[in-house]
């Protein structure tokens, strides 16, 4: 009994081991944001374009990816974050406020699928555990390099910002993500946002609703580490157009998918912060 014992111990520690080094990717059947259930009891807006404009409009693009256990240990999500409220929340808001028509489905793809090339403005949510092979990391940069835009949103701390940098350096080893100003022009091609960076700091719903009676606080807390400080941060093409837009220690997604639910984190941070930011990195895209 006792060599048994030691044996299934063993084995559990070799399981366990082997779990914690083992990437996986959730619905891998998913074409868009609409085939995964939303978790906010919320029912998501439905519109139809003509006929005519089927194909002629923009698509919310998210990047279905692989996460890693081991890298990072604490409160961090994967590629569904959000999904579907998020992607449909956002581009409902950009037709019904700009001249843009929109996919009303939204689109998931994987970076390695030959019609990543029909979408120029992707999005990858919670990077913190991310993980590319090799395959993705020669797809990415072929698509960045030819005109492709990738926004990355909601992740904290430098724990996850070790991990994104290090795929990120994998894809483009020569280029340096740069700070930006609030000057430049991503912040200013729709709306004019005239707030600081920190201010700019867009809460998980819960967090944005406390901050209410807790005096102000909206930043997350990872590993004993306060995630005060907001970065916008790029990487350039040698024409000096973005073709990575980082937002870190802030969390957008929840911006756009939590509107509905609560009306000071609305007033707050979704219609004075996430939607214009979204929205300018959009325009941005599409017109760089």
């Amino acid at each position: 009994m006792r060599r048994r014992f030691l044996l299934l111990v063993a084995a559990l520690v070799v399981i366990t081991a082997f779990a914690g080094l083992a990437q996986f990717r959730r619905h891998p059947e998913a074409r868009t944001a609409r085939d995964i259930e939303s978790d906010t009891g919320e029912e998501p807006p439905t519109w139809t374009n003509a006929p005519a404009f089927k194909k002629d409009v923009w698509t919310f693009t998210r990047i279905r990816y692989s996460s890693h256990y081991r890298r990072v240990s604490f409160r961090s999500g994967d590629w569904t974050t959000d999904v579907p409220d998020s992607d449909v929340n956002l581009s409902f808001r950009l037709q019904q406020m700009t001249s843009l028509l929109t996919d009303p489905n939204g689109r998931v793809i994987d970076l390695t699928d030959p019609h990543l090339y029909d979408y120029p403005w992707i999005y990858i949510v919670e990077p913190g555990r991310l993980t590319f092979n090799e395959e993705e990391v020669a797809a990415l940069r072929k698509y960045l390099l030819n005109g492709g835009f990738l926004m990355v949103d909601d992740f904290w701390g430098e724990v996850q910002w070790n991990n994104f940098y290090w795929e990120i350096k994998r894809v483009f080893p020569d280029r340096e993500p740069q700070e930006l100003e609030m000057s430049h022009p991503i912040f200013h091609c729709v709306f004019p946002i005239r707030l600081s960076k920190n201010e700019m700091q867009v809460p998980n719903f819960r967090t944005g609703e406390d901050s209410q009676y807790n005096g102000g606080v909206t930043w997350e807390n990872h590993g004993g580490e306060e995630c005060t400080e907001v970065h916008f941060k790029a990487i350039f093409d040698d024409k000096q157009r973005i073709m990575v837009f980082i937002a870190h220690n802030t969390d957008n997604g929840d911006g756009w998918e939590r509107e509905g639910m609560y009306r000071f984190y609305f007033r707050e941070f979704a219609e004075k912060k996430a939607y214009p930011l979204g929205i300018n990195a959009v325009f941005y895209a599409m017109t760089h």
